[in-house]
């Protein structure tokens, strides 16, 4: 009898941290607000981070007509994560604003607060500032999801997950409308704003 290898075989499209805080004003309503952040160790496009941002998901247009957009340090990196991978998550898929992101250059980035209790990532653009945070964090869990489960069906995706009871989403002061609400998740009931770390995407 052969042991399964623990190296696994696929290769490793991206590797790094993907926490998300996704809004509606009602549990079965439409999607109000959608952030994603992103902070990469590697890929094909090298390092980086940076955040996607929705303000009107419903809305097929870019900053500054509404407030559509990515900013980021690594625009190559960003463009594909959004194309290979993050307009193909739940919320993003039925969102027409993700085909529409106008990518802005990052001035900063950075992260406060706690895992164990309340945490912040604060992005920057030259006109912009964008502050996500989850409030009242609960267990960590481990999550090994199988291709034929997740977004792209060609990856097999390990993370590690905290959800949070509460988060928000401010561009410049002002919230994204909405609140956080549950999420089907691997055939359990989970939060719409999560925090997402050591997560890998290995093609299948």
């Amino acid at each position: 009898m052969t042991s399964k290898s623990p190296i696994h075989p696929g290769k490793v499209d991206w590797t790094g941290e993907n926490p998300g805080i996704y809004l509606k004003n009602e549990q079965d309503g439409p999607w109000t607000g959608l952030m994603c952040f992103f902070r990469i160790f590697y890929s094909p496009h090298g390092m980086g981070t940076g955040i996607v941002v929705l303000d009107k998901p419903g809305v097929e247009q870019g900053y500054p007509s509404v407030a559509n957009f990515c900013i980021s340090d690594n625009e190559k990196l960003a463009r594909f994560l959004v194309d290979e991978f993050f307009s193909k998550f739940a919320s993003f898929r039925v969102s027409p604003g993700i085909r529409a992101l106008t990518h802005l250059p990052l001035t900063e980035a950075r992260r406060e607060g706690s895992t164990l209790s309340t945490y912040s990532e604060i992005v920057r653009a030259k006109d912009l500032e964008v502050v996500a945070t989850w409030k009242k964090l609960g267990e960590p869990y481990a999550v090994d999801m199988p291709p034929e489960n997740g977004p792209t069906k060609l990856h097999e995706m390990y993370s590690l997950f905290l959800d949070a009871a509460d988060g928000s989403v401010t561009i410049n002061g002002r919230p994204l409308e909405g609140k956080v609400v549950q999420r089907d998740f691997a055939g359990t009931r989970k939060s719409t704003a999560f925090l997402a770390f050591s997560e890998s995407w290995m093609r299948a």
